[in-house]
């Protein structure tokens, strides 16, 4: 097997460290699809959760880094950016694999003190292409189905997350847990060009409904919401009306999170697709990832009539965890 190559220009200029010398060391798993598969070592699999906004967890699970669902706004890319991979397409292209999973979670959990959530795929999908092979999820399931007490979130586009859902239910006897699908869009050809490689939303939300009768809480994340391209309150009433024929037991929304890295693929897709919207994108975005807060407000007070509209709860998450989904809606911003 063979070593994972520097980009071209990182030749003797500049000596790789930490994550990126980590990177380099690993060892070509497979390749397809222009997609390669790489192993990577690591330190730790449960991450401190850093950031000024509050966020209803304290904990992150990646299980790979790298996703190769390929959807456009996504604003996880730069993580590829620690280990000196600055191409945006690589995010989707070169996936890495993290080694010994369960074990480094096994001698970590100790760390979690009560109440503290854990968040499973805030940066990548856990439930990705990879993830049949590698099944590096599954493991991570069966080592938390060992553990009680535990307050565990999971977020995912694909219905791969059904095949869990004998552990999942064993993960829930004794912990707080809930699986929440990602939707952006009901319209499938616009899904399809915005999340090239993620499974059809109709699927997804057929697996929120095989979850909720497997006794498995799920629910809806429509994220992120794009400003004149999924923001129509027809488009939002079509996906929330489909989240309540599947059961669901919440959904909340976001809007688009646009970091520069993101930007740098998602404005020329803009380009490409939505002409007419670039320079919208380009003037809301300028100086900020975030839209304002008006935006926000206005998400929230739409979403909130729908889903009183179609009998939705106005809460999700864990019995022990309840959050508002209007506060959810301003503060998550993770899609």
């Amino acid at each position: 097997m063979s070593s994972l190559p520097l980009l071209p220009d990182s030749e003797p200029r500049q000596k790789l460290v930490g994550i990126a010398r980590i990177a380099a060391e690993g060892e070509s798993l497979r390749e397809g699809h222009n997609v390669e598969y790489f192993t990577l070592g690591t330190r730790s699999l449960l991450n401190r959760v850093a950031s000024q906004r509050s966020l209803p967890f304290a904990w992150a699970i990646n299980p790979y880094r790298g996703c190769e669902f390929a959807c456009k706004y996504c604003y996880a890319r730069y993580t590829h950016e620690f280990m000196e991979l600055r191409d945006g397409v690589d995010f989707e292209r070169k996936i890495f694999v993290k080694q010994h999973a369960a074990e480094l979670l096994r001698q970590e959990l100790r760390r979690v003190k009560p109440g503290e959530g854990i968040a499973i795929g805030t940066a990548t999908d856990p439930y990705q292409p990879a993830e049949r092979r590698f099944e590096v999820t599954l493991a991570i399931l069966e080592e938390l189905a060992r553990h009680s007490g535990l307050d565990i979130g999971i977020v995912t586009k694909s219905n791969l997350v059904v095949r869990d859902v004998e552990i999942l239910r064993r993960v829930a006897e004794n912990n707080q847990l809930y699986v929440n699908l990602t939707v952006t869009t009901v319209n499938t050809d616009l899904a399809r060009i915005l999340e090239p490689r993620a499974p059809r939303p109709d699927l997804r939300l057929e697996a929120v409904r095989e979850l909720n009768l497997a006794g498995v809480d799920a629910g809806v994340i429509c994220a992120p919401v794009l400003p004149e391209i999924t923001d129509r309150p027809r488009d939002l009433e079509a996906l929330v009306r489909a989240a309540s024929e599947a059961k669901a037991k919440y959904i909340c929304a976001n809007a688009l999170f646009l970091k520069p890295c993101s930007a740098a693929v998602f404005l020329p897709f803009l380009e490409e697709h939505f002409p007419a919207l670039v320079e919208l994108y380009r003037k809301r975005y300028a100086d900020r990832a975030f839209l304002p807060k008006g935006y926000s407000e206005r998400l929230s007070r739409l979403m909130a009539s729908l889903r009183q509209k179609y009998g939705i709860g106005g809460q999700y998450g864990t019995r022990s965890r309840r959050m508002h989904v209007p506060l959810a809606e301003q503060q998550l911003g993770l899609f």
